[in-house]
């Protein structure tokens, strides 16, 4: 049975912007290739850290939200924690709760950009 997730991460501020796009294809492949399925995706872009991390105060954050099964999630934690590039990350499992949230506010994303264009 596949759950669905959500995972944000946070990529050093150093990288060019094909670096950053090379590290979350990366991701984005290791959920594809074991059985996930990638329900949506956001660019956060650069943002200023709450707190230093590694002596950085940016980062840029990235979240994908998708369906997999469970053991999905130790393999892509430990891609996450052998990559230098990512400096944090979090994965949660949703409730149905968190889920139906999910989808109010991907429809109302949807709803701003077709009104701004």
């Amino acid at each position: 049975m596949k759950n669905q997730y959500e995972t944000v991460f946070i990529t050093t501020p150093v990288l060019s912007e094909g670096q950053i796009k090379e590290a979350v294809s990366k991701f984005r492949d290791i959920i594809t290739k074991n059985d996930g399925e990638i329900l949506h995706e956001e660019d956060w872009g650069l943002r200023k850290l709450a707190y230093p991390i590694q002596k950085k105060s940016t980062g840029f954050y990235h979240l994908i939200e998708f369906k997999a099964d469970p053991s999905l999630i130790q393999k892509l934690e430990t891609q996450f924690r052998r990559d230098e590039r990512i400096i944090r990350f979090l994965t949660f499992k949703m409730d149905k709760y968190a889920a139906a949230y999910s989808e109010k506010r991907k429809s109302n994303l949807k709803a701003k950009t077709e009104k701004e264009n």
